[in-house]
């Protein structure tokens, strides 16, 4: 067959186009460029880019693969930072539960601690109310009632709503509570301070049971052969105040007879004469109590009045010096004002100087009289606060501190 009439296939150039390596490298280059093409349209597809937009430049990039494999490491990069944000999360909460879980811990640790019963007053207030046990009856104590407590200079604010009035005061040392004569029938200023009173001190005064009294920092030397109600300290003398909110004059006779069997007992601090004979209890009238009776009241007096601090400073001098004032030890013992309507509120938590003298000139004034200061309505919260004036009132020498957090009281180093 001749050359001319052979078959050509018809992907060969025709005659009339030249085979050469050029239009070779041309063909190749238009099938690179659509390729490029087709993959820059898949990714301008899956980021919704619309390729009929004017404004949009479709030419084929060397780049397109590049760019697409960067924008999908970038989203893989976004699902770590998210994932390990959300692990550092349950980490800190984790972390956090378990301080919060080893925190309650040792608190009731501690806590319990605190309640184990060291001695019989922690014993008596742990089992209050259990059938059986001597607060049924209040007729029995052990020898050992108040041992390694050690008495400080306290008072009891509002003693009579505690859980158990008159116990938690002892337990925590204080040499003085506050009791209400307005009680409920089954509440009594006798239930619950008068009649355990006795009990306690008839236990602690039995033959084998007393000691040699001896005068203390807070003390005065009783009787031969009469005890007080704290242990280390036997002559310390525990200071009841009765918060009268009744009418006074009526009711002042009837808690006059309440005091007969501690009276009896020889139990309480009275006058003979123009001398005061210490007792284990001293008994302070406070509220409407009426301090006329109290002064008139003929031969021995076991009764003193709560007197008015605001009324132991001013221009009302004698001679010699001294403040006028009709309340001396013959017929008061503490002298009390409210804090904040006396020495005012603390510049931003701490007491002036002017406020540090006042005090101090109030309670060298009921000093001078024979009568411990007491201030009562002291603020109580920030803790920082409220250290701060119970340091610069125990610093100035004031009978009692007015308290009503005893658990706070314990944690106070003396």
């Amino acid at each position: 067959m001749p050359r001319s009439d052979r078959r050509t296939p018809f992907w060969f150039p025709k005659s009339s186009e030249s085979f050469d390596d050029t239009s070779l490298e041309f063909r190749r280059s238009e099938s690179t460029q659509f390729a490029a093409a087709s993959d820059d349209s898949e990714v301008q597809m899956q980021m919704g880019i619309d390729s009929n937009s004017p404004d949009l430049d479709l030419s084929p990039s060397p780049f397109s693969r590049t760019a697409a494999k960067h924008r999908f490491t970038g989203s893989q990069q976004r699902q770590l930072k998210s994932t390990r944000f959300w692990l550092s999360a349950a980490a800190a909460l984790l972390t956090t539960l378990s301080l919060t879980l080893l925190s309650l811990l040792i608190y009731f640790n501690i806590h319990l601690r605190v309640q184990i019963p060291r001695n019989d007053i922690q014993r008596l207030i742990t089992a209050w109310g259990k059938p059986g046990m001597p607060t049924e009856t209040l007729s029995h104590y052990p020898t050992d009632f108040s041992r390694g407590i050690v008495p400080i200079p306290c008072h009891s604010h509002n003693d009579y709503e505690r859980h158990v009035p008159l116990y938690d005061a002892l337990q925590a040392g204080c040499i003085s509570v506050e009791a209400d004569n307005s009680l409920t029938a089954a509440r009594t200023l006798q239930s619950l301070y008068l009649e355990p009173l006795l009990s306690i001190l008839a236990r602690q005064n039995t033959p084998g049971n007393t000691s040699e009294s001896s005068s203390g920092q807070m003390g005065y030397p009783f009787a031969a052969n009469v005890s007080g109600i704290f242990e280390t300290n036997t002559s310390v003398s525990m200071s009841l105040l009765l918060d009268i909110k009744t009418e006074g004059q009526a009711i002042f006779p009837v808690i006059k007879q309440q005091l007969e069997p501690l009276r009896t007992k020889g139990w309480l601090a009275h006058t003979s004469g123009s001398t005061l004979v210490p007792g284990p209890i001293t008994i302070v009238g406070s509220g409407n109590t009426p301090f006329d009776m109290i002064q008139t009241e003929k031969g021995s007096r076991d009764i003193f009045f709560d007197a008015p601090l605001a009324q132991f400073w001013g221009e009302d001098i004698d001679a010699s010096g001294m403040h006028r004032t009709a309340f001396d030890l013959q017929n008061s013992f503490y002298a009390s004002a409210s804090f904040s309507d006396m020495i005012g509120k603390p510049w931003h938590g701490v007491l002036r100087p002017a406020q540090v003298e006042l005090i101090r000139a109030y309670v060298q004034a009921a000093a001078a009289q024979g009568l411990k200061a007491r201030y009562w309505d002291t603020p109580a919260w920030p803790m920082e606060v409220r250290e701060h004036i119970w340091d610069v009132l125990v610093k100035e020498g004031v009978g009692v501190l007015n308290v009503d957090d005893l658990e706070g009281l314990k944690s106070r180093k003396w």
